[in-house]
């Protein structure tokens, strides 16, 4: 069952050789003997109690001839910060939230069930989206444990979005989604061996999801390939009263990103090198040239470089606002569960944890929020001009300058390097020294990673990056990509790196 995609599960259902039970129960054995027996990879954190019996439900309006899209019965994991309201809890990894019922559905929960995804179950993730504590272990929450890189089961899934890279790379799904704040969809992607798409900010709501900062915040899709992800970021799509960013882009969203799956794409299209982002790392520059090659090969016009400016002037500021808009973000999204959890503040949180140290702060602590409950209102100066410069230099005087200035499309830059070694006693020890998600992120504009190479077995991806909305322009051009270097390898669960 391996490698699966979309389209080849919908035609075994079309043909009868398959139903939604079936496919979901042969994903559920997989989860039990490579996630939580055999390898123990940990990027499930909960199963859906009720998946076969809405699978069945699925299979007899195919039978009566309803089918509602390209996700009829196909089974999907989301991240465990987003609401569900079913038996399935939403937590954000924290036992503070634990034994929480969302009192709704979020937004794309409810864009989901009505394009007829099955919700297969929830994933693990770096606890509270990797922001909790400063010496954090990616992949790691109190409530899930640890998640583990399928490729090399001693390196990291990264985070936050841990769980939903390793579970897709591992084949125990369809396709997942993932949520960002600053490379929470990018990292685990490339990291996993897989695509993700951080969508513009608005593109898809973020009611619903369990938040760090209202400037930054998305979810988005993780797949095998570009057309899985295409056809899961087009189905979430909609206009949400809830969020004021979503109903931004009433007049942008589409409905359906697959007619932009084309193989030629890269043909005319001008990609920026953005040299100056790429890092030292032979490793990844003799991969990420060989990639630039592909792409002249198959008719792209390459600049090089094309520099992004102030791409690494903005880090304080990019904290600053995450600081403010966490506690008043937090507050405002527990205060909407209506009493259903133990925990009605940031203030509370704060408390839990410390009360329950032992369990939830064994290896990291809290710092990130302790330091936002200071933080005073949005009204405050310091927090409004951080906001606005970080706006400046990552749009205007960032990536629009760059794409402005040499008439890009799109812009290219390694995504990342190989994973690093799990480390519990010192928190993460990343060593990258390339640049490739905080420009996009920060700015709110669109980035998609694509597998491109290994480094002794482990994955590292390329990102393409374009300004707001222009997920069309990215999807093409990435799946074209794609389809010339056909890179991507499925793991096979080694307990360490191919070092020879």
């Amino acid at each position: 069952m391996e490698e699966w995609t979309i389209s080849e599960l919908q035609e075994k259902m079309t043909s009868g050789e398959w139903s939604a039970r079936k496919i979901a129960e042969m994903y559920l054995e997989r989860i039990s003997a490579f996630d939580k027996n055999g390898p123990k990879v940990n990027s499930v954190i909960e199963t859906n109690p009720d998946a076969l019996e809405i699978a069945s439900f699925l299979d007899e309006e195919r039978a009566a001839g309803k089918t509602r899209g390209p996700l009829h019965g196909i089974p999907i994991l989301i991240k465990d910060n987003i609401d569900t309201h079913d038996r399935m809890q939403t937590t954000s990894g924290s036992l503070a939230l634990e034994g929480n019922i969302a009192p709704r559905d979020a937004f794309i929960v409810q864009r989901l069930r009505k394009a007829g995804a099955l919700i297969l179950g929830k994933t693990n993730l770096s606890e509270w989206a990797n922001f909790r504590g400063k010496h954090s272990v990616s992949g790691w929450s109190s409530r899930g444990g640890l998640t583990r890189n399928p490729y090399a089961l001693d390196r990291s899934a990264c985070g936050s979005s841990s769980g939903s890279g390793a579970a897709v790379a591992a084949n125990f799904c369809a396709a997942a989604i993932g949520t960002e704040t600053d490379g929470s969809i990018i990292c685990p992607a490339q990291t996993n061996g897989i695509v993700g798409i951080k969508p513009t900010l608005g593109l898809w709501s973020r009611s619903g999801i369990i938040p760090i900062a209202h400037s930054q915040d998305t979810a988005g899709p993780m797949a095998r390939t570009v057309s899985d992800a295409a056809i899961l970021l087009g189905a979430l799509t909609g206009i949400d009263k809830r969020d004021s960013d979503a109903r931004s882009g009433e007049k942008r969203a589409l409905r359906d990103y697959t007619k932009f799956l084309d193989k030629n794409g890269l043909k005319g299209a001008h990609i920026g090198v953005a040299r100056n982002m790429a890092g030292t790392d032979p490793r990844i520059i003799k991969i990420f040239e060989s990639c630039i090659d592909a792409m002249k090969q198959a008719g792209a016009v390459i600049v090089d470089p094309a520099d992004v400016p102030n791409f690494n002037k903005f880090s304080k500021t990019e904290l600053e606002v995450l600081h403010y808009e966490f506690k008043a973000d937090l507050n405002k999204y527990l205060a909407s569960l209506n009493g259903t959890a133990r925990v009605k503040t940031m203030a509370d949180v704060i408390k839990f944890n410390e009360e329950n140290k032992a369990r939830v702060m064994p290896y990291f602590g809290q710092e990130h929020m302790l330091t936002a409950q200071e933080k005073k209102s949005l009204a405050d100066k310091k927090y409004r001009e951080a906001l606005s410069k970080n706006r400046s230099l990552t749009r205007k005087d960032g990536i629009d300058a760059a794409m402005k200035k040499h008439k890009l499309d799109a812009i290219i830059v390694p995504s990342g390097g190989p994973s690093w070694m799990i480390d519990l006693v010192n928190g993460d020890a990343i060593n990258w020294d390339m640049e490739s998600t905080s420009p996009a992120a920060v700015a709110g504009y669109p980035h998609i990673t694509v597998p491109a190479g290994y480094i002794f077995g482990l994955p590292v991806g390329i990102s393409f990056i374009a300004k707001a909305w222009q997920e069309p322009t990215l999807i093409k051009l990435a799946y074209a990509f794609e389809q010339a270097m056909k890179v991507r390898k499925p793991p096979q669960f080694l307990p360490t790196a191919e070092l020879s």
